[in-house]
């Protein structure tokens, strides 16, 4: 049996863009992809925290140390520039590898810029 578990995530970035005017996907800056361990065109879940909006789609890599966050196409109805995001990648395993995994939580400045990254989250209040 494989399970879906989380991969990579970056946690609570600041949209920069929304473009109604490109095909899809969103952009993220590439330090930030790396960091988290997910790839260009990789499919993500982004989470608008502002208004509950989740939705599916697939990552470019944007200017490294850019700090961009752009949704693109249809996507960008759901975001702001200013929204807070969240956005998460997700891996399939057998129930023995995940027993062990642990997904890589990056935690940004205002800016967009890594702060921290982290090998686990726990449950409770954003310091």
């Amino acid at each position: 049996m494989q399970l879906n578990m989380l991969k990579g995530k970056i946690h609570r970035v600041t949209v920069t863009e929304a473009r109604l005017d490109y095909v899809g996907s969103i952009t993220v800056d590439s330090e930030l992809l790396d960091a988290a361990g997910i790839l260009e065109y990789e499919k993500v879940a982004v989470v608008n925290v502002n208004n509950g909006q989740r939705l599916e789609t697939y990552t470019i890599a944007g200017e490294p140390g850019s700090g961009i966050i752009c949704l693109n196409g249809a996507a960008a109805h759901f975001f702001d520039p200013g929204d807070t995001a969240i956005i998460m990648c997700y891996c399939q395993m057998d129930a023995e590898e995940a027993r062990t995994h642990k997904p890589k939580v990056v935690f940004v400045d205002g800016k967009n810029h890594a702060t921290r990254v982290t090998n686990y989250e726990k449950h409770g209040q954003i310091a």
